[in-house]
């Protein structure tokens, strides 16, 4: 979650610095720093504690000028967010300096062995990086990198100087977003292209790139080092508007975006390790006096997130709770009161029927929470409490970026919840919230190795006239998320059932051929999907399963296994669903389907 950029110029480019991390600070403002190679030949740093106005104010009374520099803002997971801790950091012979956005997962073991050598200034995951690239320099700054990302464990993408080289900017990346570009008055590394203030020409770091840039040529190379070509297209702070930039569609670019949207929606809600969301939304007397039962109203996919809430918020907190569907829900005289908590969902905040099955539960006492993409909009304004989801503006039909954002947005509140149910105790809460906060990463990687395999399969089922997603528990949730986006933008015919209930009645439509597409992410259930798996397979079903790394070996005899990184059972779904996304365009655009307006929807939802 934390915001990279680096730049080189023609002049002082400090002040492009500061104004890109300004832009970046979504992404975390709990310390901040920059690094420079001076005209002097000398690599100078400033860091400090707090926002960019204070990093702001620390650089102007050190009077930092430099044609060259990187800057970071962090959001802290390794070590306290004090300034020792803030990044650039620096090799202990003061040669590299770099930032780091992501997580090292193997950075206690790589420091065990570094302290034989060198001692360690911070309490950071990223300072390896710097010893390594000390450990493994001979001359040649990219060899160094690949040597020593070939080390790491986990997603990253890094922003380097080097001292030896000072007209050069290095940039690798595994996991972690992280754009080359250039423009006419620089050339810059950065997070996200808002972070880049001119218009550019640029493209993203697949993993295991690295990338050597200077004022006149941007150079690529992939894992082993050797040169590859990348095409630039044109990036520039719209791309996170409503240009499509290099994308053909809007729907591919929002997939693309939800690393920064969940990023940016779960900035405020964590906090020093810690889930906080104002008492307002859930005050603790509310919670342990008043509570009795959660109501989650919503519609389409809105909906869906709900499923999940409603899962965790019993699994967690202990609390009754239940996904209705807004247009059924204000029809049912539903039971609610002074003791319900009713949460609706909505990404415009106009959806017609959430709207009316909101004021029946006003109506009838209950405390209202919204969880709403847009501000100011009618469900944000007539409830009691509102949580806003930061995924920008979303064009396509068809949600993707800002249903990730619900689903963050749900996870905080069950671990907020049950907190104060007493249910988790502190050490849970924050071991949870650390899986949390490292989402949007994880998020990041999965969506840059299913793009391919997606592809493939999107190839080999265009043409079958239905078929099946499968799960169980939260994994069912997910797979109803992905059978809707499938047949919104491909018009196939696209079910999802509970896995379980496949033989009562629903295995009878399996025929030769027919894609069964399983989503199996817990545990606790995935042995009973995987027997499902078999029983479609026996009957001649393609059989595809969406699983975690840790499961895919029970998973082998699929005909296609789409992996996610491991994660908390409670969270896996927003990996699980990224593979889907992409099924849906890309057997979309094989049928030649309009993918950002399918025929017959709209994006919002406001009459009956």
């Amino acid at each position: 979650m934390c915001g990279i950029i680096g730049t080189i110029g023609d002049r002082n480019i400090v002040p492009a610095l500061i104004g890109g991390l300004r832009q970046l600070e979504y992404r975390g403002y709990d310390s901040a720093g920059v690094a420079a190679i001076t005209q002097a030949h000398t690599l100078a740093r400033v860091r400090t504690e707090g926002k960019i106005a204070s990093l702001d104010e620390k650089v102007t009374a050190a009077k930092l000028e430099a044609p060259i520099g990187i800057g970071h803002t962090r959001w802290a997971t390794h070590g306290a967010p004090v300034e020792r801790n803030a990044h650039p950091h620096f090799s202990p012979d003061g040669r590299f300096a770099v930032v780091h956005n992501g997580i090292i997962e193997n950075a206690s073991e790589i420091k065990s062995m570094l302290l034989k050598g060198g001692v360690f200034a911070s309490d950071t995951d990223t300072e390896v990086i710097a010893h390594l690239l000390q450990l493994y320099y001979t001359g040649d700054v990219v060899q160094a990198i690949r040597d020593t990302c070939r080390r790491l464990r986990g997603a990253w993408a890094l922003a380097i100087l080097c001292l030896d080289t000072p007209d050069t900017l290095y940039g690798a990346a595994s996991g972690s977003p992280l754009l080359a570009a250039k423009g006419e008055n620089g050339v810059y590394l950065a997070s996200d292209a808002i972070a880049i203030r001119e218009k550019a020409v640029g493209c993203r770091l697949h993993k295991g790139e690295i990338c050597a840039l200077d004022r006149d040529a941007l150079r690529f190379f992939d894992a082993e080092g050797k040169p590859v070509f990348k095409e630039l297209a044109p990036v520039s702070a719209n791309e996170n508007d409503t240009d499509k930039g290099a994308y053909a569609h809007h729907m591919l670019r929002e997939i693309m975006q939800q690393p920064d949207a969940v990023g940016r929606t779960l900035s405020p809600l964590i906090e020093d390790g810690r889930v906080v969301i104002d008492d307002g939304v859930l005050s603790a007397d509310f919670v342990k006096n008043g509570l009795r039962e959660i109501k989650i109203v919503a519609c389409g996919s809105a909906y869906h997130t709900g499923m999940t809430g409603a899962m965790l918020f019993e699994r967690l907190s202990r609390v009754s709770a239940r996904a209705e569907i807004a247009s059924e829900f204000r029809y049912a005289s539903p039971l609610i009161d002074e003791g319900t908590l009713a949460i609706f969902v909505s990404q415009s905040g106009e959806t017609a029927d959430t709207l009316a099955a909101l004021r029946l539960a006003k109506e009838r006492g209950a405390k209202i929470l919204s969880i709403v993409n847009v501000p100011g909009s009618a469900i944000a304004s007539e409830s009691d409490c509102v949580i806003h989801t930061k995924a920008g503006r979303e064009i396509a039909v068809a949600t993707t970026k800002a249903y990730s954002a619900q689903l963050s947005v749900f996870y905080a509140l069950a671990i907020r919840l049950a907190s104060l149910k007493g249910e988790i105790d502190e050490e849970t809460a924050r071991r949870l919230a650390h899986e949390l906060a490292a989402l949007p990463d994880r998020i990041a990687e999965t969506i840059e190795v299913s793009v391919a395999p997606a592809k493939a399969l999107a190839e080999q089922i265009y043409a079958r006239p239905d078929m099946f997603f499968i799960g169980r528990q939260l994994d069912f949730a997910t797979a109803t998320e992905g059978s809707l986006k499938m047949k919104e933008i491909s018009y196939l015919n696209s079910q999802a059932y509970a896995a379980g209930e496949l033989k009562h009645g629903t295995i009878s439509l399996v025929e030769p051929g027919t894609p069964v597409i399983a989503v199996a992410t817990d545990p606790a259930v995935a042995a009973k999907t995987q027997s499902n798996v078999c029983e479609v397979k026996a009957r001649g079903a393609k059989s595809v399963a969406v699983v975690t790394r840790s499961l895919a070996p029970a998973f082998a005899d699929a005909d296609v296994v789409f992996t996610v990184p491991d994660t908390s059972p409670y969270f896996a779904g927003s990996l699980a669903v990224l593979p889907l996304q992409l099924l849906s365009y890309y057997t979309a655009l094989k049928r030649g389907c309009d993918i950002d307006q399918p025929k017959n929807l709209a994006k919002s939802v406001t009459v009956e």
